[in-house]
């Protein structure tokens, strides 16, 4: 068992911080300051595994006995793992991309990596997630994105409220992957470490 100080998710995603919520543990939020550009890779799992090592090797740098969360999620769309779908940011570009996803399956690489620098502890992965859109109407898009805002989602849905109502089909092992940290992981790796979760 490796003793801690504290958990720190290095986030500042409030759909993180509800999904760590849900374990009951008793943790802090510190948003990491790295590039979330690409730097090279060609394809969505390297810069998901990427950006997620970084964010949790940052903090835990800073906090070397806590055990720090870093997660990050890339989508992309069949058979286009190099082409990264990011947040649409307006209203405008959340049109284009439901448009563009309209009967398509969208992949969501998203990566898990916890750290504890003053035990070496270093584990890193990534899980993927499908989901496939039905046809979408340009009016059931403009309603949805008026209701649900994901200008800050990638794929510019949330599948936690409205946005399930868009798919046909959901395909994968953990439902919070999609969301943007795979808890099942997260609880087996926490396990190891010595959290207690039921």
């Amino acid at each position: 068992m490796i003793k801690h100080t504290e958990i720190i998710l290095a986030s500042g995603s409030q759909t993180r911080r509800d999904l760590m919520n849900r374990l009951g543990l008793q943790y802090r939020c510190i948003a990491p300051d790295i590039d979330e550009s690409p730097h090279g890779e060609i394809h969505a799992d390297e810069l998901a595994r990427r950006l997620a090592f970084e964010k949790a090797q940052l903090i835990a740098g800073q906090y070397p006995n806590a055990i720090v969360i870093g997660s990050d999620q890339v989508a992309w769309r069949e058979h286009a793992p190099q082409d990264f779908i990011g947040k649409p940011l307006t209203v405008e570009h959340a049109i284009a991309q439901l448009q563009a996803n309209s009967g398509q399956s969208l992949y969501f690489s998203t990566a898990l990596s916890v750290q504890q620098q003053s035990s070496s502890f270093e584990h890193t992965l990534v899980e993927q997630y499908q989901v496939k859109f039905r046809t979408l109407q340009l009016d059931e898009i403009k309603r949805y994105i008026a209701q649900d805002q994901p200008l800050q989602c990638a794929g510019s849905f949330k599948c936690e409220q409205l946005g399930i109502s868009l798919f046909e089909q959901m395909i994968g092992a953990d439902q919070t992957t999609l969301m943007g940290m795979p808890v099942m992981q997260l609880c087996r790796i926490l396990r190891q470490l010595g959290i207690p979760l039921p």
